[in-house]
């Protein structure tokens, strides 16, 4: 996403400098695309060892984040400590350690950090928040949101990285910081309190065994079990999976075609969650990784009424080919499904009216990521929905889900600010510290 738009739509808002990847094969791919869509020739390459040397050698401004969760507050605060600031893909990191090293970097250099939480730019999102700015529906007393992963999307997390939980944080934080982050934007407000409860369900050799599965199988690429399995991935079918993992495996063995079926899954696949918010409404969250279709569906019940608002989203293999906005197939029919998003608000005593979100055709995440990139690279976008989103609210969005996987664990009630007692942030705002820290850099 990010060097498609330095080298095309993008590239007179800054240079694509260099690549940094544990693994050159990816790296040659990448330089290969770039030199064919874009006649570039190609970029200096860099081992994450040598990272410090290709920030001062290719003279680098800002760095951009898209490696492996656990890995992004390594990378934040080596680029900043380096004099460049950052840009990192959701979540901002995974544990409560690894955000304190984060802040820690911040305040020490005075640089900036931007979390890319590209759904607050989805016009459709943005229209929810101002609809609720308005006060259509009067002060937000609760929320309940659902979030449906489909067996061709949601599988997808169970055959790569982020079926470890060392890697991910599972999917309460990387994959529904999302959803947590347009919540704290939408309520204009923080999590105060989490519970959570759930787990493994359906994915996972055990779960598959008691619904009598028999055959298994490893991976999905020249496995005989695999032959004809929905759920399976070969990767020699799709040319761009083919080159950047199975042409790359000699390199460092990661397989990125595991079966969802297969042990060592360490995520969960179904939960729910409750959260109190500083603002006094409270939310009640759940993530399914195995619906039949893929969406969301979120109610906000205020004191003049409810906003009801549904949306039924394209899904996809994450790197394939195929990766774009394409009709869906519905009992053999073909669908054009594509970012459908309705808005019914429902006042006290009055008739319902009902939003219909026209279509976005341009940009992934019903045309967020175009809106995203711009901002990120040009930044002259008017913001009054306040989009733009910094460490703070990585901050904010991951403390939600961090506390959702403790009280996993530990089954009980987690509260935020014993989070942030961790790291020394309790009752002084995130942001504040970094202002101040500027405050005193300037004088």
């Amino acid at each position: 996403m990010y060097w498609e738009a330095l080298c095309g739509e993008l590239r007179e808002a800054g240079e694509l400098a260099a690549l940094c990847d544990t693994n050159a094969t990816r790296m040659e791919y990448t330089n290969r695309c770039i030199g064919e869509r874009f006649g570039r020739a190609p970029l200096p390459c860099y081992a994450p060892a040598h990272l410090e040397r290709m920030l001062r050698e290719r003279k680098v401004d800002t760095l951009i984040v898209t490696t492996v969760d656990r890995t992004h507050h390594e990378y934040i605060a080596r680029a900043l400590a380096a004099g460049c600031d950052a840009i990192t893909e959701k979540p901002m990191t995974t544990t409560v350690a690894r955000c304190a090293a984060i802040l820690e970097a911040i305040e020490k250099t005075g640089r900036s950090l931007r979390v890319a939480f590209n759904y607050r730019y989805a016009p459709r999102n943005s229209r929810v928040k101002e609809l609720l700015m308005e006060g259509v529906v009067g002060g937000i007393l609760s929320v309940h949101f659902e979030w449906l992963l489909d067996t061709k999307h949601g599988a997808d997390y169970f055959r790569r990285w982020h079926r470890d939980k060392l890697n991910s944080g599972g999917l309460m934080v990387h994959k529904s910081t999302h959803h947590f982050d347009l919540v704290n934007w939408w309520l204009d407000s923080r999590p105060e309190s989490v519970f959570a409860s759930g787990g493994l369900k359906f994915y996972g050799r055990e779960n598959a065994e008691r619904r009598g599965l028999t055959r298994f199988y490893d991976r999905g690429t020249g496995h005989p079990n695999a032959v004809g399995d929905p759920f399976a991935l070969d990767l020699r079918q799709d040319p761009k999976l083919k080159a950047l993992y199975l042409d790359a495996e000699h390199e460092d063995g990661y397989r990125r075609d595991m079966s969802v079926f297969s042990d060592g899954i360490s995520i969960e696949d179904d939960v729910a969650v409750i959260v109190n918010y500083e603002s006094g409404a409270v939310m009640s969250y759940h993530l399914t990784a195995y619906s039949p279709w893929e969406g969301f569906r979120v109610a906000f019940n205020g004191t003049k009424g409810r906003l009801e608002y549904e949306v039924v989203e394209y899904s996809y293999v994450s790197g394939s080919e195929a990766d774009t906005n394409q009709p869906d197939v519905r009992d053999g029919a073909r669908v054009d499904i594509r970012e459908e998003a309705v808005i019914t608000i429902r006042p006290h005593w009055q008739k319902p009216t009902r939003i219909v979100v026209e279509k976005q055709t341009e940009g992934g995440h019903g045309g967020a990521d175009r809106l995203l990139l711009r901002d990120l690279f040009i930044g002259d976008l008017d913001d009054p929905l306040q989009l733009r989103a910094d460490h703070s609210a990585g901050v904010f969005s991951i403390m939600t889900g961090i506390a959702a996987n403790r009280s996993l664990e530990e089954k009980r009630l987690v509260r935020v600010r014993d989070l942030l007692r961790e790291i020394g942030r309790e009752g002084e705002p995130i942001e504040r510290r970094r202002d101040a820290r500027l405050s005193q850099a300037s004088e």
